[in-house]
């Protein structure tokens, strides 16, 4: 009897376990890793009628993309019951055994969940590659792609940092920024996996979801070549924090993607590295001009190149690019 408990216990154990491990995410033996960006889908779980197209657009993309990992850029619940709309929006993902990482927008917390609860309820969901909150209220995380020939060598890194929402400060007001400390911090896992590649840079992304000063900055130069829709101005902060410059400094990041801007989906090459917004992939709950769709980025192992391309309903693809190739 009781070596009967000890079997069911350790069983119990073993699977507990399993659940709380995270995947590993990796290239595919073709040396590819596929990421699907889904932003600003501004669910409402009290009006589910004008949410439902967001979620027959997740799964279309998904049935269509079969992605290796899909990133949420933030505003995905915007109504009570929030963990509820939560869990219908990521139920595709985790119903399809695909990875999954989330950000958040200026939207996701202001009603019946706070930051810090959203990100807790998140971080323990299957499929979350959110790693444990440790005190701050959303903490900033980097997840490795793993090489396909070698799982413990890292191929590539994804950066995913919390914009925030609004300024507290009085004579600055509008949308806040990424907080020196992020940055130091940002610099810091760079110049660690940096070191760890023979002090060669890893191919990185970096996701958030309020544009930095700098999208604002490239549209401005004539010079500068812009692929997809620009349907509205940059919405971003006044005050310019610095994380293009660190990223310019530590030299890992090729690109950043962001949402926010649901009139955006365009990529604009600035100082060699590209500016992308993701595709609005919300319903009718919000504004919006542009037909729901999202983001198709494709990483090449060992390369510092990737492709991407918006995918809209019916199979319809625009804004083919490939970086840095189109931008020549």
């Amino acid at each position: 009897m009781c070596k009967k408990i000890a079997l069911c216990l350790m069983v119990l154990f073993n699977a507990l376990t399993v659940l709380g491990q995270k995947e590993v995410l990796k290239f595919n033996r073709d040396g590819k890793f596929k990421i699907v960006q889904f932003t600003d889908v501004h669910y409402k779980y009290d009006d589910q009628a004008n949410s439902q197209i967001s979620l027959d657009r997740i799964n279309e993309v998904l049935d269509a993309e079969r992605p290796d990992f899909v990133m949420f850029t933030g505003d995905v619940v915007v109504s009570n019951e929030a963990f509820k709309g939560l869990d219908i929006v990521l139920e595709p993902c985790i119903r399809r055994n695909i990875p999954f990482g989330v950000i958040f927008g200026n939207h996701d917390d202001e009603y019946d969940r706070t930051r810090a609860e959203l990100y807790d309820y998140l971080s323990q969901k299957k499929g979350s590659m959110m790693p444990a909150r440790e005190g701050e209220v959303a903490p900033d995380y980097v997840l490795t792609v793993k090489s396909s020939k070698d799982k413990n060598k890292n191929a590539a890194l994804l950066y995913c940092i919390d914009s925030h929402a609004y300024t507290q400060i009085k004579s600055v007001p509008g949308y806040d920024w990424i907080k020196f400390d992020q940055i130091a911090w940002y610099r810091n896992q760079s110049k660690e996996f940096t070191k760890q590649n023979n002090d060669i840079p890893l191919p990185a992304l970096a996701f958030f979801h309020i544009p930095i000063p700098e999208y604002k900055d490239a549209v401005m130069e004539d010079k500068n070549r812009l692929f997809g829709v620009r349907g509205e101005g940059v919405a971003c902060p006044t005050t310019n924090s610095g994380l293009f410059t660190s990223i310019k400094e530590c030299g890992d990041v090729m690109g950043t993607f962001v949402g926010h801007d649901h009139n955006n989906d365009y990529a604009v090459m600035y100082k060699e590295v590209l500016l992308a917004y993701g595709r609005y992939s919300g319903g009718n709950t919000v504004y919006n001009n542009l037909a729901n769709g999202a983001r198709v980025i494709i990483l090449q192992e060992g390369e510092r190149k990737f492709d991407s391309y918006i995918r809209l309903a019916g199979g319809e693809i625009e804004s083919r690019i490939s970086y840095p190739g189109s931008f020549n």
